[in-house]
């Protein structure tokens, strides 16, 4: 049954329709857990499949670029322009979400995102492929706009952890289990059957997130308030107390302006969002480009493999990135001792912990596979150094996006909002340019330069273990929720 048609029954006499009480069946934070880990995992299949609609095309691009009479450089648009996409969409879907709520923008999106995918599969020439992809990117993009929203909608702040690390493990290991997965489909098959059969893999996840979502109900606190002020509207005739300031909906025209301007803002003028923006730009950039840089390092003008052989070389990345998962669980308990430690007062730095050695080891792997990824060297030596660089990855990025939804918290989506739009830019234009510097200067020398751009950042985690206090006090955003409570 829908949580959302029984938003009155569960009330007592005097409460009023303006906020959650302690206890509140109707908030989705207190739901039973089984049913928030439900919702969660409904969604994660989503969001893993948001970037296997770019990596997913990069085993086919070969065939892709002989069928349309192109050189790989030019193919290559067809993961640019899709990853570009993703860098605009959550800009205008996520608003949608404070009038409709999430349940309708996840459902109708994605929705349109697999209309764009079935077109994909009968499409026979440059141009309207290229478009489909831009659209495919923007629409699928939903996940990137609500998911992390959902999860604050779900759990308490001091619980949210285990929730964002899933959510962040997909988010990371979506690029490259992607590429081992449709290196498999796509050995032997042509291109438009591989985006026939990410169709179907998309689809069929689909209807589980559709399930799920009119069977556990919304989340989006704002509306399920809006709705609870209505219903109590007509019932009792009269209107209840105003909702608190954080959950009015603001006109269309302010809301979207506020979303469209408040992010560049953030950029301009906030140090901790600039330096969040500069790491996740790298990060997600490079992962991009090694989707086209593995094909060099591997492939035929390589180590030899076929298609599937790869796929199978992306296996590191992906045992770094599950690594990460794991050794959260240690940060975050880190997280929760500093917490007590300080009186439960709000405290950012406490989640730059494994983030410092990360900024250490991801120069360090660089370097380290810029000499071993070479077909004189055995193959397993790069595929684990590649694991290092896969789990400083994911922890990294862990860091700069939840430092930055502690030292914002009112305003995080604003910060999340321009960091994502730098981030996906950068994994647009890194694959076109990656794939010219290796062919250029030799796996050895780009892997060197990418190497230098990586120590240039190690020092953000360490910047913002010392300095991150009084860069939140120059803040006027950051600087409302000083003194709050972490939990």
């Amino acid at each position: 049954m829908d949580r959302n048609n029984n938003n009155n029954n569960n009330n007592d006499d005097d409460e009023t329709p303006s906020s959650f009480r302690p206890g509140d069946k109707d908030d989705p934070r207190n739901w039973p857990n089984l049913h928030k880990w439900l919702m969660v995992a409904a969604i994660l299949p989503i969001d893993l499949s948001v970037s296997w609609g770019a990596s997913g095309f990069s085993p086919c691009m070969s065939d892709f670029a002989k069928d349309m009479g192109v050189s790989r450089q030019v193919a290559t648009l067809g993961l640019s322009l899709y990853v570009l996409g993703l860098a605009f969409g959550p800009m205008t879907l996520a608003p949608l979400s404070e009038y409709l709520g999430r349940r309708p923008v996840y459902i109708v999106s994605y929705a349109i995102f697999l209309l764009m995918l079935l077109a994909t599969t009968f499409v026979d020439n440059l141009p309207g492929f290229l478009v489909l992809r831009l659209f495919s990117g923007y629409f699928s993009s939903v996940t990137i706009s609500n998911f992390g929203g959902t999860i604050a909608d779900l759990f308490h702040h001091h619980d949210t952890g285990p929730a964002m690390s899933w959510f962040l493990w997909a988010a990371t290991g979506g690029s490259p289990t992607g590429f081992v997965l449709f290196s498999f489909i796509a050995q032997g098959r042509s291109w438009h059957s591989v985006f026939r059969i990410m169709f179907f893999i998309c689809l069929s996840f689909w209807i589980i997130l559709a399930i799920a979502l009119y069977t556990l109900g919304e989340t989006r606190h704002s509306v399920l308030l809006h709705r609870r002020a209505k219903a109590h509207l007509k019932t009792t005739n009269t209107p209840g107390p105003p909702l608190p300031h954080e959950l009015k909906q603001p006109p269309p025209s302010q809301l979207f302006t506020r979303t469209l301007i408040r992010p560049f803002r953030f950029l301009a003028t906030e140090a901790i969002v600039q330096f969040s923006a500069l790491y996740n730009g790298y990060l997600y950039g490079l992962s991009f480009l090694f989707n086209g840089a593995f094909h060099l390092i591997f492939g035929p003008s390589g180590y030899g493999y076929n298609t599937i052989g790869i796929g199978l070389s992306f296996l590191g990345i992906v045992a770094g990135v599950s690594l990460g998962l794991l050794t959260n669980i240690y940060q975050e308990r880190h997280y929760q001792r500093q917490i007590a430690l300080a009186n439960h007062q709000n405290l950012p730095e406490a989640r730059v912990y494994l983030a410092r050695p990360a900024a250490v080891l991801l120069p360090l792997s660089l370097f380290i596979f810029s000499f071993t990824a070479d077909p004189t060297i055995h193959p397993l030596v790069p595929i684990l150094t590649s694991a290092v660089w896969g789990w400083s990855f994911y922890t990294l990025i862990l860091m700069t996006l939840t430092y930055t939804e502690d030292a914002y918290k009112t305003y995080s989506a604003s910060a999340l909002a321009g960091i994502g739009l730098v981030r996906n830019i950068a994994g647009a234009i890194f694959p076109l340019l990656g794939r010219s510097l290796f062919v250029s200067q030799g796996t050895k020398n780009a892997c060197l330069i990418l190497t230098l751009m990586s120590v240039c950042m190690a020092p953000i985690p360490f910047i913002l273990t010392v300095r991150g206090k009084s860069l939140r006090g120059r803040s006027p955003w950051a600087r409302e929720h000083e003194g709050e409570e972490g939990e």
